[in-house]
């Protein structure tokens, strides 16, 4: 945030992008960022969907990112419940400063979920680009994946406890287990679980592919190894404040407006 300041302090229009480094700009990046705007929006955001990995944590990777993280946010912001994705901010340095200025950024352990509460406080909304801009992903090993979902969690944790504590509903897992339990206890055949998972991960399938994100014969394994582990990675957001961001140790703070 010191770095953005000092950007945001020299600009010389109304409109201000953040942007991280590694998100793949198209041409059209900054007209797709503005066709999103409205009269009622505070910012415009898109999450980044993964794109290129190399080895098979890569593509757990996108396993969390895409049909996961990319779905459930564009699922909130149908229903009125958008909220701000660090990689890509598109804002109105007018209204930033009516608030309050960009340095009500740093309220929060993270300045998207400080962009988020302060646009709803302001009674205007977060508005999402008609398609994710990609980040390209490369090698990734088990132990970056898991400090990098844990990481996010725990800023979750930080800064929405309500909305993160139903998190462990999300996920195939939970049903799948559910259906097992019933089936057993009523005498019908189990295997129908495998009827169930078919259904439910093809429809993630339909969705990679119609949307035109990364998708292999080695997707749903790592769809199903991601809803495995996401419980163990909620239960890791709530067990303590450390992470590691770019080699650094850091903590994060109980938020002031924690919902």
């Amino acid at each position: 945030m010191n770095n953005v300041c000092k950007g945001w302090s020299a600009a010389a229009y109304d409109r201000i992008v953040m942007a991280d480094s590694n998100v793949l700009m198209p041409r059209d990046y900054i007209e797709r960022l503005l066709a999103a705007w409205r009269a009622d929006t505070g910012v415009v955001t898109s999450p980044p969907v993964g794109c290129c990995p190399q080895g098979f944590w890569a593509e757990l990777e996108c396993a969390f990112l895409n049909t996961y993280q990319v779905r459930w946010q564009y699922a909130a912001a149908a229903f009125g419940f958008g909220f701000a994705q660090g990689k890509s901010m598109l804002y109105r340095r007018s209204q930033i400063e009516a608030a309050g200025g960009i340095r009500l950024l740093a309220a929060e352990p993270a300045e998207d979920a400080a962009t988020t509460k302060l646009v709803r406080a302001a009674g205007l909304r977060v508005r999402l680009v008609d398609a994710p801009f990609e980040q390209p992903l490369g090698y990734r090993s088990a132990a970056e994946v898991w400090a990098r979902q844990l990481r996010w969690a725990r800023l979750r944790q930080a800064s929405f406890r309500n909305c993160y504590a139903v998190e462990i509903l999300s996920g195939g897992v939970g049903p799948l287990l559910a259906l097992a339990w019933v089936l057993a206890a009523v005498d019908w055949p189990v295997a129908s679980v495998v009827a169930l998972a078919t259904i439910w991960y093809g429809a993630e399938a339909a969705l990679a592919g119609m949307a035109g994100w990364h998708l292999t014969v080695r997707s749903p394994l790592a769809w199903m190894l991601r809803d495995i582990l996401l419980p163990p990675i909620w239960i890791g957001g709530w067990l303590g404040r450390g992470f590691v961001w770019r080699g650094n140790q850091m903590q994060t703070v109980e938020s002031r407006g924690a919902i």
